[in-house]
């Protein structure tokens, strides 16, 4: 029962961040009329903050010692303002008459949501590794949140466009806010903090970096783990183009095929369960960005509805074992960082690992804006008054730009090197050491 309750703060995550990612920039630019140009600048500063936020909340959380614990804290003083962030951002008070004051509002509303969920879910997720010890847990568990989070998903992408046609952006924001806050708190009667990880003398900043930054099982895998979310990022923000634009789809259809990639996620999350512990989570990752990159090149030429539903389809195979094994493979950087510092630091590993997610998502808007501008893309034109050169930009959004970043992802991560005997006598150092201090 603990382990479904700390697992519903993967629900909340996934349906207060999937709007803002996928939605955030259609709705103040396509349908607000923002000024594209200035919304990816601020996407950019945006990145930027994300430089400093990320690591430097994750190092705090690490030091912090409470009697509440080191991440409780965090999750239970700050899932209200982020609730608050969420509700506020779908709700501007201006409108294209004053585009300065739109954009304006936009990055505040952004850094302050953006720095609320850094907070609270770095500290739930840095929970994780110290929780779940052995790899069949951690599978497990990962597992258990995928299910719980992929509904989210499902939700917050699939059926948002569904429910702003019914309710609007604005009363979708409050609804969102108060579940999300709700199940934030509720996953906190789930938490179990051990003392003895946080007992010990903290490392210095300056060491913390260092360790962090050097380590070259984190830099081989958040680099690979860079380009892989950048793709994810880059498809989730174009696919409300893609459906308007290319294949012509209204609110319903594209809700069903959205829909149609989190359900058959949600069924294949268990098949992946059962064959991580046996791949390992190298080969695991390999296998699920090679299957990403050919199955992306798919929105290079579907031109239907049907053609766009079976595609949903088929990139679940992919979304299944990355969903489950991205944070299983830093839960083992941060064993073998244990191993050669003697201290429990998942909180500065999120943090370094969320500040390059971060650095994903200002590179898509750049590049989105980039392609849409240079490509004609013209938000008051019908949707049959766009040039033809704006529909291919759309389609290269979704295809050829990610198909490229996943393939050079793949070549990173084969010098990974937590794999077979290296990470067999890492995990028995690691077991020595717990046995010492019990």
């Amino acid at each position: 029962m603990k382990d479904f309750l700390y697992s519903l703060g993967s629900f909340s995550a996934g349906l207060l961040s999937n709007p803002i990612s996928t939605f955030a920039i259609f709705y103040y630019v396509d349908v607000l009329k923002a000024p594209v140009e200035k919304i990816s600048l601020v996407m950019l500063l945006y990145g930027l903050w994300n430089a400093v936020n990320d690591p430097l909340f994750g190092y705090l959380s690490d030091i912090t010692k409470t009697r509440w614990g080191r991440r409780r804290p965090y999750i239970f003083f700050f899932s209200l303002p982020l609730a608050l962030s969420f509700a506020f951002f779908w709700a501007p008070p201006f409108d294209a008459s004053k585009p300065t004051a739109l954009v304006l509002y936009y990055a505040v509303m952004i850094f302050l949501f953006d720095s609320f969920f850094t907070i609270v879910i770095l500290n739930w997720t840095a929970l994780f590794p110290e929780m779940y010890p052995t790899l069949q847990q951690r599978a497990k568990v990962s597992a258990l949140r995928q299910i719980l989070g992929i509904p989210s998903l499902l939700i917050g992408v699939a059926a948002t466009p569904m429910i702003v046609a019914r309710l609007g952006w604005q009363k979708m924001g409050v609804i969102f806010a108060i579940v999300g806050g709700s199940l934030l708190y509720l996953s906190l009667l789930g938490v179990r903090e051990n003392p003895k990880f946080y007992s010990k003398e903290s490392l210095k900043l300056s060491e913390a970096i260092k360790h962090t930054f050097l380590n070259k099982s984190f830099i081989t895998y958040v680099s690979a783990s860079f380009l892989l979310q950048y793709t994810y990022t880059a498809l989730l923000a174009a696919l409300p183009f893609y459906a308007k634009y290319v294949l012509k789809l209204n609110e319903t259809q594209t809700t069903l095929l959205l829909a149609m990639i989190f359900v058959f996620t949600f069924l294949l999350v268990p098949v992946w369960q059962r064959f991580t512990p046996k791949l390992g989570a190298k080969k695991t990752m390999m296998v699920s960005m090679i299957l990403w990159a050919i199955l992306l090149s798919g929105f290079a030429f579907i031109k239907t509805f049907v053609q766009g539903l079976i595609l949903a389809c088929c990139l679940a195979l992919s979304l299944a074992g990355s969903f489950i094994i991205l944070d299983i493979m830093i839960a083992e950087i941060a064993d073998e960082d244990e191993v050669k510092t003697g201290r429990r630091r998942e909180g500065m590993y999120f943090g370094a690992n969320a500040l390059i997610i971060r650095l994903g998502i200002s590179l898509n808007s750049l590049i989105m804006g980039l392609v849409l501008s240079k490509s004609g893309y013209d938000p008051n034109l019908p949707v049959e008054g766009q040039p033809a050169s704006a529909i291919l930009g759309i389609r290269a959004l979704c295809s050829f730009i990610p198909i490229a970043a996943t393939l050079l992802g793949i070549f990173v991560l084969r010098k990974y090197p937590l794999e077979g005997e290296y990470l067999e006598q890492v995990k028995e150092r690691l077991k020595q050491m717990h046995a010492t201090e019990t």
